[in-house]
C-alpha cells in the first residue's frame, strides 16, 4: 500500500512509524521544519499518565504505555521520565473506581503527605491522589525519535512540503494528521471536521532546589491548572484549555492574562518554584466539543485530528489505530 501522512507532528510520525514497519511505501510531508514551535508537539515535555476517570482513557493510555517502552527499547533512547503524578479533585471517587476497574496502582495521599514529599501546598485538600506510573514525554526527543525510527523502517519524510489539496497526492491512502489546519484542509475535501484550534499559553518558571518534580494535575475549580518537569529549564505550567479560537496560520504572542493567572496559581501552590515567569510560549489545541479524539476513514483518507488537547501521551496507540484504519479500505 502506498501511504502518504499530512502533518509530521508526534501523531503523523507516530503513524508514519507503525505503517513503514508493517511494510508500506510511506511518505510524510510536514509544511514546516520537523520541530518546528507552530503546531501541537514541539516544547521540552508533555505529562505522560494513566490517571483518567474513564476507563476508557485508562485503557489506551495502558496500551500506548506499553507501546512507548517497546520504542525506547527499539530505538535505544528515554523517551518516559516517570516521576509520579499528583492529582487534586474536589472528589477523586470516580478516578479511584476506574483505577480498581483498570488496575492502576495508586496511593491516597494527605496534604501533609503531598506537602512532605513533594513541596506541593493543599492544606485545604483532604485527600489527594498518587501515581507512581506517570511523569513526562520527553516532546522534542520523542518527535525525533518517531521521526528517526520511521525513516529506518522505510518511511521518507519531506520538510517544508505543504499540502493544499488532499486530492492532489498520488496515494492509495491519506493520513491527516495535520492539528490545527486539519479542519480547513478536509473542508476542501468535502469532509466537515467539528473542531476548534485554540491558542494555549505555556509559561517556564525556575525550580529552586534540583529535587524531583512530579506532574500536577490541579482540577479543584472551574479551570485546569497543570504542572510538569522541564528539563533544562525547570517547571512548565499551564491553565487549561484558556486559549482564545485561532486561525493556525497567524503567529501569536502568548496571552499575558494566561501568563497572570498561571503565575499566581504557582505563587500559591508550588512553594519549590519561583512564580516569576522566566518566559512563556504557545502551541495549539484542536478540540472537539466533547475533547474526544477523533480517528475515523472517510474514503481513502484517515482523519487521525483533533486531540483536544491532552493526545501526546497516546501517540503511538493512536499511531497504532489508524495505521489499523488505513489498512481496512
Amino acid at each position: 500500500m502506498r501511504a502518504t501522512v499530512v502533518g509530521a507532528g508526534v501523531m503523523g510520525l507516530a503513524t508514519a512509524r507503525e505503517l513503514a514497519k508493517r511494510g508500506h511505501e510511506v511518505d510524510v510531508h510536514e509544511q514546516f521544519d520537523l520541530l518546528h514551535t507552530r503546531g501541537s508537539s514541539h516544547g521540552t515535555s508533555r505529562i505522560f499518565r494513566l490517571s483518567y476517570p474513564e476507563e476508557r482513557w485508562i485503557q489506551l493510555a495502558q496500551r500506548a504505555y506499553a507501546l512507548w517502552r517497546e520504542i525506547e527499547a527499539e530505538s535505544g533512547r528515554r523517551l518516559l521520565e516517570l516521576s509520579g503524578l499528583v492529582d487534586v479533585d474536589v472528589d477523586p471517587t470516580e478516578r479511584l473506581r476506574a483505577f480498581a476497574a483498570c488496575g492502576v496502582a495508586h496511593e491516597e495521599l494527605s496534604p501533609e503527605d503531598v506537602r512532605h514529599r513533594f513541596g506541593f501546598a493543599y492544606d485545604d485538600v483532604p485527600r489527594l491522589v498518587f501515581t507512581a506510573d506517570a511523569g513526562i514525554s520527553l516532546a522534542a526527543e520523542s518527535v525525533r525519535t518517531f521521526a528517526d525510527e520511521a525513516a529506518r523502517f522505510g518511511a521518507r519524510i519531506h520538510e517544508r512540503s505543504r499540502v493544499e489539496r488532499l486530492g492532489d497526492l498520488d496515494a492509495d491512502v491519506v493520513v491527516v494528521t495535520a492539528g490545527g489546519w486539519a479542519p480547513t484542509l478536509l473542508r476542501a475535501a468535502e469532509i466537515e471536521l467539528e473542531a476548534q484550534p485554540t491558542r494555549e499559553t505555556i509559561v517556564y518558571f525556575r525550580l529552586r532546589d534540583d529535587h524531583v518534580f512530579p506532574s500536577l494535575i490541579d482540577e479543584l475549580g472551574e479551570r485546569q491548572f497543570f504542572a510538569l518537569a522541564a528539563p533544562g529549564v525547570g517547571v512548565k505550567a499551564g491553565l487549561h484549555h484558556s486559549g482564545a479560537p485561532t486561525d493556525p496560520e497567524r503567529e501569536e504572542e502568548p496571552d499575558l492574562g494566561v501568563v497572570a493567572a498561571v503565575s499566581e496559581w504557582v505563587a500559591r501552590r508550588l512553594p519549590r518554584v519561583d512564580p516569576s515567569a522566566l518566559h512563556a510560549e504557545t502551541c495549539i489545541y484542536t478540540n472537539t466539543a466533547d475533547l474526544h479524539f477523533v480517528c475515523e476513514r472517510r474514503g481513502r483518507i484517515v482523519v487521525g485530528s483533533a486531540c483536544s488537547g491532552h493526545g501526546f501521551k497516546f501517540a503511538p496507540a493512536v499511531g497504532e489505530r489508524l495505521a489499523d484504519l488505513a489498512e481496512t479500505g
